[in-house]
Formats: C-alpha cells, structure tokens, sequence
C-alpha cells in the first residue's frame, strides 16, 4: 500500500525532467498503488455500462430516415437526444459508436456546482440539476444516482473570498442558497480539513453529485418512451453533404457500416472525438484532447457525508466518494492527447506522476488526513478542452443542419441538462431560448478555428487558468498579435496596452510609462519552455488583478475626461466592415434591420437585427451608399441598392452568419462581402473634434452641411476616406473609414492637427466608461439575442410606426400589446465603490434582477449600471413600478442604496451628439445628477 504522503516524497525527490512540450500516452509515467500498474480503474460510482467484449453490430436496426441523427452517448448526446423528443421531434436517433458513456463520460467525477460568474451558466446548471434530481426520476421511476451533500468553495486570500461573495450574491437572484463561513464555522462543518490558512469559504449545501452511468441510461430511456432510437454498436464513418440551387452546402445523410440514415440534421456530441467527426463534413471544430486524471482513495474514517470541496489556490477538488475522497485538478502542464484512436472505449491512461503531483501536495494540506492514506486506483482519461474553456455548440459555419455539441472541458455532466434543452431548441427552432453566444462557434473567427497554433496555445493557457480567479478585466497571454492593423506599431510605441477580441488587437487603455508590447506564448513556465522576464505587459495585467479600482484608473479617467472637454481619438480598426448588394439588397435590408435603412443616400442609421422571438442578434449602423462607379474598398462594386455595415468586431463573425443564414433562408439574392481587413477605422470625438477634422478633411463639417447620421466620401489629406458623423462615446465626432493603405498618413495628420488641441490617444476602457455614462448600449453585454429592443429601450431602432415587415416584428408587436415584463434600468450609486455586472439588484427588499455591466462614469462622478429588472408579481413593469421602489444593490454581500434613472443621466437631451455645448455644460449636468 502507498500513502500518497509517501507518493509525494519519494516522487519529489527523483523526478525526471519535464518531457517535450506535446507529450503522448506512450512517454508517460505509472503510478499505482502496487508494484505494477492497475488493471482495474475504480470510478465514483458504482455502475459502469461497459460490457463484454465480443458484441458485434448495431443494437437496433437503422432506420432509413430521421429529422436528426445524434452522434455520441455521452452527457451531451443523451441529454440532446431527451430533450428533441421531449420537445416533439420523435423521429431522432442516437447513434455511439460502442456503449453509452464509453469516451469520456464514463471515467467522469460527476460533480455538480450550482454557482459560476454568469447569469446564463447558473440558469443551465440550474436546468440539469432538476433534470438529474427530479424530472427523470419522476418519469422513468429510476434513479439517476443523485446525491447531494453540498460544495465547500475554499479561499486562502481575500480576493478569492471577493470572488465567492460575487457568486453569492447573483445567487440570490435565482433562490441558491450559499453561505460565507469563517474558518471556525468551516471547521465545525468538516472537521478533517486544516483551516489554518484560510481566509473563509463558500457553503452551497444543495450541490451535489452525479452517477454518469445512471444518469445517461435514465435518459436514453426517457427520450426512447417518447420515440427516440439509441442504436449502440454502430461507428459513424461518413457524413453526406449536399449543395442547393444557392450554393448553400447542407447536410443530406449519416454513414454507417451497416447503413445510411438520410437526414437533414446531425448533431456533433463526439467529445475528443468531435472534430474527426467534423473533418467527414468539412467542419472545423477547435477543440484538444488532453488528459484530465484523478486518483481514489482509500477509505478516511469520518469523511462520510462531507460536502465536495474545491480549493482553486491549490487547483484541486475533493469529490466525496462514500467513504472515500476523488482528488484532481487542473495543471500548468498538461499532456496532450495529440492521436486520437478510434478504438479507445472504456479505456484509461497510465497516470503521469510528475504532473498529476501537485494535486496531492494541495489536498494534503486541505486534508492531513490524506497523507496516511492509501491510493486505491487512478483514473486518468482523455477531455476535450477549447480556447476559452468554454463548449462549442450551435449550427457550424461551414454547413447548414451540422450542429455541435461538443467541447465541453469537463464539464459536461454538470452543463448536459442546460445545454441539451438549449441545443435541442437551437436544431428545432433555429434558436436558443437563452443568450448561448459564449458557447456558440460562431464566437470564433474563421481565420483561427483550424490555427492549429492558436487552438493549442489558448486551449492550454484556459486549461491553466481554469481555477484561476476570475476577474473583471483579463486577458490572454496565449498566441496573441494573429491579427493586426495598420495603427498596431505606432500605438504600441505609444503605450498602448491592447485587448484581445476576435484575434485582433484592439487598445485598451494608454500606459503613460512607455511601450508594453505583447510578448509570444511563454506556457507559463511549462515543458521546459523559459518564462518571459521583465514582461511589461504581463505586469500591467497583473495590476488589473483586483475587484477593486485598478491602480491605472486615473489614466481611464483622464481619456474620458479629455474625450468630453476637448479631443480623443479612438483606433476601432477592428470593427466588422460589410457590402450587402446585388438585385434582392433592398429587399433584404428590409427584412433584416429592425430600423428604416432605405433613407436617401449617405444616411447612416443605427439598427438591431432581430431573430423570430424578437430578440437582438445584432447591433449595428448601416449607412445607404450611392449608387456609383466602384471605389474598392470604399465602395462595393456594381450600381443597384448597396449598404454599409459597421459592426463591432468582437461580434464580426456572429453577425456575418446571422446575415448570411437569414438570406439563405428567405432565398435573397443578394452578396455579402468581408472589408475588415482591408480598411481602418479612426473615430475622432469631443467638442474640438469638428475643429481638427475641418483642417484635414476636404468638406464642411457645419450642422448644416453635414448632419448627425450622415456619411461622406470625402478627401483627407490627399486620401480618399469615407466620414461619417456618429458617437458611441455621446460627444460630437465622427468616424474615419480609411483604406488601409492610407491610414497612417491620416492618423499622423489628425494628431498633428489636433496637437494644439492637446488631442491624445483613448481605449476601450474609456469607450466602456464614456458609453454607459451615455446609456448607449454594448451587444453581449446590456443588449443580447434574449433581449428585446423594447425591453433594452431601443424601441426607437424599431420601424413600428411603418407597414415594412421585418425579422421579429411579429414577436415585438404581441410583447408591446400584452406590456413589459422586463426591462433595462440605468442605476447610480453615491458610494464610490466599484461593480463590474451581476450585482445584485433588488426592489424593496426583493430580488428583482442583476447588473449586466457596470463602470464608472467620470463625467458625473458616480458609479453607473445597467440591468434588468422584473416584477416579482410576474405584472408589467412601467415607469410607475420603477418610480414607486426602492432600490439597492448588493456587492459581495453589502447592500447600497441606488438611484433608479428612465433616462441616461448624462445628457439625455442629446445636446452634445448635435454640437450644442453652452459654456456652463459641466455645471448644468454636475446638478442634475445629483
């Protein structure tokens, strides 16, 4: 018998050094309990659905046709499978290529923790526990194996315990119990763990546990009594794809050995096995195979009945196990699984010693228990992991009715429920109920999802930082500069301290002590790879470490303050920059945009494009071009209806395919042309901005001449730019469209211009800032696919008032007729503290809703948010419901009293937007937002 006290010694004292940086199976070290490796893997429950080797062929016959083929038995293909037919779809097939749950399901700890930092995690999480600890029980009459003796969430410092606060507080919201306990109340509740170095924990006594095996059989036995197939035995080995009348490729047919199912629908549950899967139908799927690995115990006298525990500073959890304990965890240098077998069924790894050996030092000094106590097996087997540690699901870019549902970080048990009702309504209704964008593929640009370069780095780092905690601004240090503009170098040399979205760089905010360049991938110290020194960059994050105002705040502050007395200039390079022509733009344009975009000519309005149930897949502007010669890039090539499509870059590729998906549906013929990477995008804002941009810019920029929401061609210093007169910072300004080639000689002339001005450089720190001072709304944030424009106070994006049939209209018509049941209020607080989104708001006393994002306005002083708030009478919520509370929020469990505002409560009159700035502007707004 080896202790694992022992383990830790004696590995520590002979370990080799660190293998290559791609490890496979083949190199890696054995650990057992005994001389020789284990044979027998011990899992946290007691039923497994291997079976006998032997058995050959399908368990059921195929048939010839279903509305949708389910590829995998996991979590994730079961739950999908349940869900469709729980929905109507009964002609569904669930195909594995073994047994249920042979991947990765199987050898799962089966762990269920009810509070994540999102609102949307927490309502999925939700969702699966009353599947596993109800539903399923309540219409099959078997149990799924659930057990619930509760979370412990362990914090050694005090930002840890900030963090566990934050989720305690978004917990109320949804009704989840969860307490913070000292050091001596966490004692009394587990009197085995050393709470010496503790700085307090977080007690959820309703999580619990899952038994895979129970869980997945229950379901395959649920979806089947309602007239779903699950067919075993049968490996998928081709999927058929078919091109219609448009080109649109689509998905015609499953290929088995032992026959073809002829369907329009088929649904990626292949976990390590999901991107093979996808290479049959020209699918990328970005995900990894690593091996994720914990050891069981022996038996620890007093554990019974103990809550699960995860310590995150020591990156380990404790899953209780009867009277055992599952110990694992997620380290800096995991092994990657890079061949694939296909035969890999039931199977395990020999554990790495080596690496897995952090995960006892940690659980040792949680439990001391545990150094005396023996090792009874390891189980250590493949997981899929992706580039921010988030699933992939939703229709794949490449191929209409391929969905995916798949790369789930070992957290597909605890995700299944939720996800699998909100695939099984994607597949059915072409939508989610709630906001999925943070799962959708479609999140990913298409440049990087087959970046073998990019998936592995980012894939690892999130790995890393997976027990990390979670902070308000982060930003990965993993294969960065992938996608660059013309502003990049001179920026940087200025200070620049950049932020990642969608594998651009855009600026963040501007260090005033010289460059921060982004550095390549260090591994963070692992594979024997040399860590970055003096990382400049990795410092300043580093400082952003903290839920409280980080140490550059007053850098942010002077951008904004500079943006609204006198001129900043922003680089939005990054921006999504779209043509929509050909003979049906008009029509589609229509149909699209909840906004009248059919203006005269060099209008440029701001519009939402809408899904069926009305809520918002988009925000954007769209400007209506003159019909003329081609100006590539600044004008898309022939002469009927044209429109230009300025969209937030970080949703680029989002809202590329929502476009494309509606005109295929509704049979438009129309073109979509991608001009992100051929052009810049400057926007110059402030009440100097008119008289800088007037001495380079060949036009007059008066009211008169050149209106708000209006867009020229126009020529700037010698370079042909298209101008266009909008804010999303709430001052005068306008944005500069510039080709690429001719960006730094306009950029170099605005500054020169603008030095007597004392112009300067801002990020999006500032635009954050100035933005929700304004009350504009930011997509994804205070304005996602399950918001309505009219619950978001964007009823003015909304041609209501026409008889133009739009996308939604139908579903915003009834929700006005029947009355609000939400909607988004602006929040101020008089305490300078800061709160960052999913705090808690609550109406006299009663949890209404919770912040979707918060920052400080530097204008006037306060600290702002934005969320949204229901009636807990399920009644309409109007002005009068919102005069008539009280309000407060709660903050890591403190309570402040907020000021409710109908409207922004900077500049509401939109004064500043037209150029009107009185002499005593600061002082009238000053008053008035006291």
């Amino acid at each position: 018998m080896a202790f694992l006290g022992t383990a830790v010694r004696k590995v520590a004292s002979c370990r080799p050094a660190l293998s290559p940086l791609c490890r496979s199976a083949t190199t890696s070290r054995r650990y057992s309990s005994s001389s020789e490796p284990t044979t027998e893997k011990s899992v946290p429950y007691e039923n497994v659905l291997k079976v006998e080797e032997g058995g050959s062929g399908p368990t059921k016959p195929l048939p010839k046709s279903a509305e949708a083929v389910v590829i995998g038995g996991g979590s994730l293909g079961c739950q999908t499978v349940y869900h469709l037919a729980k929905m109507g779809m009964t002609n569904v097939v669930l195909l594995e290529r073994d047994r249920l749950t042979a991947g990765t399901t199987w050898h799962t700890a089966g762990l269920l923790w009810q509070l994540r930092p999102s609102d949307v995690e927490v309502e999925l999480l939700a969702h699966t526990r009353q599947v596993i600890s109800h539903d399923l029980e309540q219409e099959t009459g078997l149990e799924t194996g659930w057990i619930q003796n509760g979370g412990l969430f362990i914090a050694s410092n005090k930002q840890r315990l900030d963090e566990y606060k934050r989720l305690m507080s978004l917990g109320k919201v949804y009704g989840i119990e969860s307490h913070v306990l000292s050091p001596a109340e966490t004692k009394d509740l587990y009197p085995l763990m050393n709470v010496d170095d503790l700085y307090g924990t977080l007690y959820v006594p309703k999580d619990g546990t899952m038994d895979p095996a129970g869980t997945c059989t229950t379901l395959s036995r649920a979806a089947t009594a309602r007239g779903a197939t699950v067919i075993e035995n049968c490996p998928v080995t081709g999927i058929q794809v078919s091109t219609d009348d448009m080109g649109v490729k689509r998905v015609k047919a499953v290929e088995t050995l032992h026959g073809t199912i002829q369907t329009p629908v088929v649904v990626n549950c292949a976990g390590v096995w999901a991107a093979k899967l996808g290479e049959m139908a020209g699918v990328k799927v970005p995900l990894v195979a690593m091996h994720h690995a914990y050891v069981v115990t022996e038996r620890i006298e007093g554990i019974q009945n103990m809550p699960n525990v995860r310590d995150h500073d020591a990156s380990v959890y404790l899953r209780l196990q009867g009277d055992a304990l599952s110990v694992g965890g997620y380290e800096q240098n995991p092994v990657f699984w890079d061949k694939v077998s296909d035969k890999f069924a039931f199977s395990l790894f020999d554990l790495d010693w080596d690496v897995f050996m952090q995960h006892i030092e940690g659980a040792i000094n949680r439990v001391p228990a545990l150094e005396q106590t023996g090792i009874k097996s390891t189980v250590c087997g493949p997981e899929s992991f992706t580039a921010d540690h988030k699933p992939l699901m939703g229709e794949a870019p490449e191929v209409r009715g391929f969905f995916l549902g798949c790369g789930f970080n070992s957290a597909g048990m605890m995700l299944g429920g939720g996800c699998g009702r909100e695939l099984a309504h994607w597949i059915i209704h072409g939508r989610p109920e709630k906001d999925m964008y943070g799962y959708d593929i479609r999140r990913f640009h298409h440049s990087l999802t087959d970046n073998n370069k990019w998936i592995r780095e980012r894939s690892h780092e999130s790995y890393a930082k997976n027990y990390s905690v979670v902070f308000p601004f982060d930003e990965p240090l993993a294969s960065r500069n992938m996608r660059t503009d013309p502003f990049h170098k001179v920026l940087t040399e200025q200070g620049c301290v950049f932020q990642e979205r969608h594998g651009w760089e855009r600026p963040g905010w501007f260090n005033q002590d010289g460059a921060a360049p982004v550095l390549d991938y260090d591994w963070y110290g692992a594979y024997d790879i040399s860590k970055n020194q003096n990382y400049k960059y990795n410092e300043l994050l580093g400082k952003e470490y903290t839920f409280d105002y980080p140490p550059h705040h007053h850098v942010i502050k002077n951008e904004c303050l500079t943006c609204r007395h006198g001129v900043s200039v922003f680089n939005m390079s990054y921006f999504g920059k779209f043509y929509l022509t050909g003979p049906d733009a008009k029509k589609a344009a229509d149909w699209l945009f909840s906004a009248d975009v059919n203006k005269i000519p060099g209008s440029t309005v701001y519009t939402c494009m809408l899904n069926k149930r009305g809520g918002s897949e988009a925000d954007l502007t769209v400007s209506r071009l003159e019909a003329g010669a081609a100006n590539l890039p600044l004008a898309p090539e022939g002469n009927g209806d044209a429109y230009y499509l300025a969209i937030g870059g970080g949703v680029a590729e989002h809202n590329w395919n929502h476009i494309k998906t509606v005109l295929q549906d509704e049979g438009l013929n129309c073109q979509l042309t991608d001009y992100s990477e051929d052009m810049g995008m400057i926007s110059i804002q402030g009440p100097k901005s008119r008289e800088v941009l007037q001495e380079i810019l060949d036009t007059d920029l008066s009211n008169e001449a050149f209106p708000f929401s209006t867009h020229k061609v126009c020529n700037a210093v010698g370079h042909k730019v298209r101008a266009m007169r909008l804010s999303f910072v709430g001052e005068l300004g306008w944005e500069l469209h510039i080709p690429k080639d001719s960006c730094l000689p306009v950029y170099q002339a605005v500054m020169a211009a603008g030095a007597k001005h004392s112009i300067i450089n801002a990020g999006y720190r500032a635009i954050d800032s100035l933005s929700i001072e304004k009350g504009y709304r930011h997509w994804h944030a205070d304005l996602r696919p399950d918001d309505t424009p009219l619950e978001a106070g964007l009823a003015f994006t909304c041609k209501m008032k026409s008889t133009i049939p739009f996308l939604g209209r139908a579903s915003l018509e009834k929700q006005k007729a029947e009355g609000l049941r939400r909607r988004i209020v602006c929040f101020t607080i008089d305490e300078k503290v800061p709160m960052f989104g999913l705090e808690a708001i609550f109406r006299n006393g009663v949890p209404v809703g919770h912040l979707r994002r918060s920052d400080y306005g530097f204008f006037i002083d306060k600290q702002i948010g934005y969320g949204y708030i229901r009636n807990p009478d399920g009644g309409v919520v109007n002005a009068d419901f919102i005069k008539s509370g009280k309000f407060t929020l709660e903050r890591m469990g403190v309570v402040y009293e907020a000021k409710p505002h109908l409207k922004s409560p900077f500049d509401p009159s939109n004064n500043r937007v037209k150029g009107i700035y009185p002499d005593n502007y600061h002082n009238v707004y000053k008053a008035n937002a006291q």
